[in-house]
């Protein structure tokens, strides 16, 4: 043991847990603690976004690139208060990191003072916090740390991942105290609780009996780092596999095998195998409304005609929305490891056992390019989004981590994009807040330094953070920005085309406020761009858009590539979805198919 002061105790435990980095902004509430980290700046390097917000999607990024948490600091009051986005995206998609908030004194608390909230509680802040963290630490002498921090650790990398919050009173930063840093904790990775034999022996019965079985995967398995045992699972035995937004890429996108996403703006090869399956194998991962079309039989699935056998790691997921044939709580790689040792001593499951299912399979695939491929090569003014898409599948390399911001443009590349790694698709899927894919190619960039970033984000979401070009430029780090320019809240404005006969109000962007027919209007992103240091081009041709990326590319620096896209042209729907008590709309591509 030693005498440490409370900062020193909190900065030597990330070194010890070999924390690279903290993202935070300053304030007097944290200021006690930055003496703290400049010693140990050759360890834990400090980055500082212009808004703290933009900390926490960095934070968040960069655990589902590395599978790695780091820490976030943020001061007393407002600078906390911004932080309350970016955890509730991170606990909503299960991705960690220690969201360090700073409070008043102890000897203030219940006076009122400078940016207290006091009206229920003394310090009360830690419980504005309550719903959107795994857990909330509030330490209150120095002596608490060592434990605290631990604690927080454990809980964030345990079973499903989460964000945590230490909320620690100012003046715990300053005072000293007779206490010993922790051990790191080494939790994550390790906890993999498996099946047992009797629910493992009663999957393989149901696989056994199904002719038409079919995966559905997510951000579990991709946490648990399973593309390889899915990959192997599904080319050994010919199953099809459907995948989240968050699970994309966990097994090869170009094998026939790989439907993609599910429901309203998925692809019509996935919508059209969950209709006609026997059998959904979903291994961690949510029916959510998006990617069940608003759990409408017939659209999406069709249980409980339809058995089905859920895998996940929480327990608390297993039958929110289905009451699952055989639930089984368990991790998702040791599962699928166990699946396919089960399975490959069953002489009676084999790929020729589903030869016909992967032969509807194949026709509902060639239905679906016969379909959309057309519109991949149409050179348009303004520029269609499949052009977008297929131009960036083409020059982007393989090891491109891709950053999506909530809006039109993610419906585009849920349907269409092929990414050839896990972890490179990153998603604000269960909050889809805008400005996670803006600020969260920051914290990519940082996660894979060697690797091209790149954000392809909307209009309006690039507007609430322009600021993350100030701060690549800062810390050198040569993200690209890809901005989807429609001049349009897109998404809610084709809500409005759709569901309310084209009254368009409040959604799309018109200088003067003139409403539809006048002249739209946006700022000149690719200056933005260069008043911040930054590279910046506008795209409004199609030809223009590959040499414009291979351009960034090959420059490695900041870029902002400002993309004029056809606002008119919408995302083809092969599900639906649901905004109760509004009438859903049919799929424009393909029928509900209702197994009773």
């Amino acid at each position: 043991m030693s005498r440490m002061k409370g900062g020193e105790v909190i900065a030597e435990y990330l070194v010890e847990q070999k924390v690279p980095f903290v993202f935070g902004v300053c304030g007097h509430g944290n200021v006690g603690i930055l003496d703290a980290l400049h010693a140990v700046r050759d360890r834990v390097r400090l980055i500082s976004p212009r808004h703290e917000q933009c900390a926490g999607h960095m934070a968040d990024a960069y655990f589902r690139v590395k599978h790695s948490p780091v820490a976030t600091l943020t001061s007393t009051g407002p600078g906390s208060a911004n932080i309350v986005m970016p955890l509730v995206t991170a606990l909503s998609d299960s991705s960690a990191f220690l969201a360090i908030t700073a409070n008043v004194p102890t000897s203030q608390a219940n006076r009122g003072p400078f940016q207290e909230l006091y009206a229920h509680n003394q310090a009360d802040f830690a419980q504005v916090l309550r719903p959107v963290v795994k857990r909330s630490f509030q330490p209150s002498r120095v002596e608490m740390l060592p434990l605290a921090l631990r604690q927080a650790f454990d809980t964030m990398v345990t079973g499903r991942p989460g964000p945590v919050n230490l909320d620690i009173p100012y003046n715990v930063f300053q005072e000293e105290a007779e206490v010993s840093t922790p051990a790191p904790s080494h939790r994550h990775g390790t906890h993999r609780p498996s099946a047992n034999a009797d629910d493992l022996a009663a999957a393989v019965a149901l696989i056994a009996k199904a002719k038409r079985p079919v995966f559905f995967v997510g951000h579990g398995t991709t946490l648990s780092e399973a593309g390889p045992e899915i990959t192997a699972l599904q080319s050994r035995w010919g199953i099809p596999v459907i995948t989240s937004p968050n699970g994309m890429g966990l097994v090869p996108a170009d094998d026939p095998l790989t439907l993609g996403f599910i429901g309203r703006n998925g692809a019509y090869p996935a919508n059209q195998a969950g209709r006609f399956a026997d059998l959904v194998i979903c291994i961690g991962t949510r029916f959510d409304d998006r990617s069940s079309s608003s759990w409408h039989p017939g659209y999406s699935w069709n249980f409980p005609a339809t058995a089905l056998l859920q895998v996940d790691i929480d327990p608390a997921e297993l039958g929110r929305n289905y009451p699952p044939t055989l639930g089984i709580v368990a991790d998702a790689k040791t599962f699928a490891g166990q699946l396919a040792e089960a399975l490959s001593k069953r002489a009676d499951v084999t790929a020729e056992r589903f030869a016909e299912w992967r032969a509807e399979v194949a026709g509902w695939r060639a239905e679906w390019e016969a379909y959309i491929r057309p519109n991949f090569s149409a050179i348009t003014t303004p520029i269609r989004p499949e052009w977008v898409v297929g131009v960036l599948q083409e020059v982007l390399p393989d090891d491109v981590i891709l950053s999506l911001d909530s809006g039109v443009h993610h419906n585009w590349f849920m349907q269409f994009w092929k990414p050839k790694r896990a972890q490179s698709m990153l998603n604000s899927w269960g909050y889809s807040s805008m400005g996670f894919g803006v600020c969260g190619v920051l914290g990519a960039q940082l996660a894979a330094p060697n690797r091209p970033c790149v954000a392809v984000v909307g209009d309006g979401g690039f507007m609430m953070a322009p600021h993350v070009v100030a701060t690549a430029v800062e810390y050198d780090l040569p993200c690209i920005w890809i901005v989807w320019n429609n001049f349009a809240w897109g998404a809610i404005r084709d809500l409005q085309y759709g569901l309310f006969e084209g009254r368009e109000i409040g959604t799309a962007f018109y200088k003067g406020n003139q409403g539809p027919g006048g002249e739209r209007y946006n700022p000149d992103f690719a200056a933005w761009a260069r008043a911040c240091g930054a590279d910046g081009v506008t795209v409004t041709r199609s030809e223009d858009l590959a040499g414009a990326v291979e351009a960034a590319l090959r420059n490695r620096r900041p870029c902002v590539i400002d993309l004029h896209v056809d606002a008119d042209v919408r995302p083809p729907s092969t599900g639906t979805w649901s905004l109760p008590p509004i009438p859903f709309n049919e799929p424009t591509f393909g029928k509900p198919h209702r197994i009773d």
